[in-house]
């Protein structure tokens, strides 16, 4: 999995590894809005790495959260799904909009591997400075550059260069700025 190549999720250590990362954001979802000590100490102990200065509002949701890093001053609004079978990393002073979907899971397009539960997952990037408006989904294996803005509800399939503005389905950079 780790290494992009297929698999099969039901491995158990995978299995103990999922429902780790559902109990903690279960908890970290449940807390509320004046508990931010608590909920900081959670986002920590779910993630791979969370920078200085990092909000997220929950609901926040994983698949195994260690997979996650984001960078220093970067914000996350609320419905947040993160599903991390490949790395996400997000850069520093990042904005990201309501309901925003970042996922690395991918499955084969032919009918026979797919029913026999066959996966895998490329990893997704974020650049320094990018703002992915709310209901934008990021696929597998993208890339999006610094300073760039991801239009709400664009369908990122492809990797978006540094400093433009991409919308739309599949989104497509409009202007450099």
């Amino acid at each position: 999995m780790l290494a992009g190549e297929p698999y099969i999720a039901d491995d158990p250590e995978l299995a103990a590894d999922l429902m780790r990362a559902a109990r903690l954001a279960e908890r970290y979802n449940a807390t509320g809005a004046e508990d931010q000590e608590t909920r900081d100490a959670l986002l920590r102990e779910l993630l791979g790495g969370v920078g200085e200065g990092v909000a997220v509002r929950p609901p926040l949701y994983v698949d195994y959260g260690y997979q996650i890093t984001i960078g220093p001053g970067t914000f996350v609004n609320f419905g947040a799904v993160m599903l991390d079978v490949a790395r996400i990393d997000i850069g520093a002073d990042v904005q990201i909009g309501p309901n925003v979907q970042l996922l690395t899971p991918t499955h084969p397009v032919e009918p026979e591997p797919r029913r026999a539960k066959w996966e895998s997952a490329r990893p997704i990037t974020v650049g320094d400075n990018v703002w992915l408006g709310g209901g934008a989904i990021v696929c597998p294996g993208v890339t999006i550059g610094e300073n760039t803005v991801v239009g709400a509800g664009a369908v990122v399939t492809r990797d978006l260069p540094a400093n433009v503005v991409a919308v739309g389905n599949p989104a497509r950079a409009v202007r450099a700025l």
